[in-house]
């Protein structure tokens, strides 16, 4: 994902917003961690569509 430009860092950073919480790693892996489950799939539809705009 790497050699594609995938960014996970970026990935989940955007994403952790939605559930009030955070992330961090490199750009090969990340994690996050919120306060809020309730943003759950905001956060996920949130990194699907970064990722799929990075792969165009």
């Amino acid at each position: 994902a790497v050699d594609a430009g995938v960014d996970c860092v970026h990935l989940i950073r955007s994403a952790a917003g939605h559930i009030k919480g955070g992330g961090g790693g490199r750009p090969d892996m990340a994690q996050a961690g919120g306060k809020d489950s309730s943003g759950l799939a905001a956060a996920l539809n949130t990194a699907r569509d970064n990722l799929k705009a990075t792969l165009k």
